[in-house]
C-alpha cells in the first residue's frame, strides 16, 4: 500500500501509479463534484516519498484541470535531480493526455543541524472543547470531506452570520482529524493544507470560498498527534482572487508545516 487515506495502486513501471477518483477524495455540489486539490498534492507527496525513499522538504501544485469521480488518474514520478542529501522530483497527475496536477517536490535530511521554531501554537480551545463543525457535508454523500472531522472554537469567526462583514483580523483555526484516526504524516498535512479557500469565505463574511489555483506545502517535522490545527490567515483579496496561508501545529504545539495558496473567489450572491 502506498497510503493509507489514498488508493493509489502501483503499476508495472515503478515511476508511475494509479488513482482511481471515487467520491471520498472529491469535494462540490451534487451536480459538481470533482477530486479536491488536497487530494491531489497528497497523491503527488505519497508518490515522490515512495520513489524516493526519502522525507519532504517541500512540495508545489499547480492545479490546471478537474477530475472527475470514475476518472482514473495516473501519476508519473520523475528524480531529475538524486544528491547525496536532496533528491528534487517532478509529479505529474493527468487522465489520459489531460494533465490535472503538474507539482515538483524536494525531498531529504540533514542530520547535526540546529532546530527551532518560531510560531506557538494559537491559543484555542482544545478539540474536545470546541463544536463540531460541518458546513459542507450536505453538498455530497460520501464525500471528502465527511472523512474529515472539523471543530472550531465556541467564538469562532466562522460562526458569524455570512452577510458580507469583513472580519479584520482574516484569520481562522480548524482542528482536523481524519475520522480513520490514520497517522499524520507529509501526505496528510498536504491533504489538511488546502484549507486556505474555507478562510478566504470566512473572512470575507461569504457563503463560499474559492477554486485553488496552487498549493505549496513546507514541512517542517511530523511528531504523533490525533489532532491538526490548521490556522488560517488570509493576506489579501481582490480582482476575484484570494492569497493565504496556514500553519499545520500538532496537538503538543509543534509546527509541522506551513502551507500556502492563491485562489479563484467563488461563493454564492446574495438577493
Amino acid at each position: 500500500m502506498i497510503h493509507p487515506f489514498l488508493a493509489i495502486e502501483p503499476t508495472g513501471d515503478p515511476l508511475r501509479f494509479r488513482l482511481p477518483v471515487t467520491a471520498d477524495l472529491c469535494v462540490g455540489r451534487k451536480d459538481h463534484i470533482f477530486l479536491f486539490g488536497g487530494a491531489g498534492l497528497a497523491t503527488a507527496v505519497a508518490c515522490a516519498r515512495h520513489v524516493a525513499g526519502r522525507e519532504l522538504i517541500w512540495a508545489t501544485a499547480q492545479y490546471l484541470s478537474y477530475a472527475r469521480p470514475g476518472s482514473l488518474i495516473e501519476a508519473d514520478v520523475r528524480l531529475p535531480v538524486q544528491g547525496r542529501n536532496i533528491t528534487q522530483a517532478v509529479i505529474t497527475l493527468h487522465c489520459g493526455e489531460e494533465v490535472i496536477i503538474s507539482a515538483t517536490a524536494a525531498l531529504g535530511e540533514r542530520e547535526g543541524h540546529p532546530s527551532a521554531q518560531w510560531f506557538d501554537l494559537p491559543q484555542v480551545p482544545a478539540p474536545d472543547q470546541c463544536e463540531v463543525w460541518a458546513p459542507w457535508d450536505h453538498e455530497g454523500e460520501g464525500t471528502l470531506l465527511q472523512r474529515l472531522e472539523k471543530r472550531i472554537a465556541p467564538d469562532s469567526i466562522a460562526l458569524r452570520p455570512r452577510d458580507g462583514a469583513v472580519d479584520p483580523s482574516g484569520r481562522m483555526q480548524m482542528w482536523l482529524r481524519t475520522r480513520e484516526d490514520l497517522p499524520v504524516d507529509a501526505a496528510v498535512l498536504a491533504l489538511m493544507g488546502d484549507f486556505v479557500p474555507t478562510g478566504a469565505g470566512v473572512s470575507l463574511g461569504l457563503d463560499g470560498g474559492g477554486n485553488s489555483l496552487d498549493n505549496t506545502l513546507r514541512l517542517h517535522s511530523v511528531v504523533p498527534t490525533r489532532w491538526v490545527l490548521c490556522d488560517i490567515q488570509m493576506s489579501a483579496a481582490g480582482r476575484g482572487f484570494a492569497h493565504g496561508h496556514l500553519r499545520l501545529f500538532a496537538e503538543d504545539g509543534t509546527l509541522m508545516a506551513t502551507a500556502s495558496q492563491s485562489l479563484v473567489l467563488r461563493y454564492r450572491k446574495s438577493g
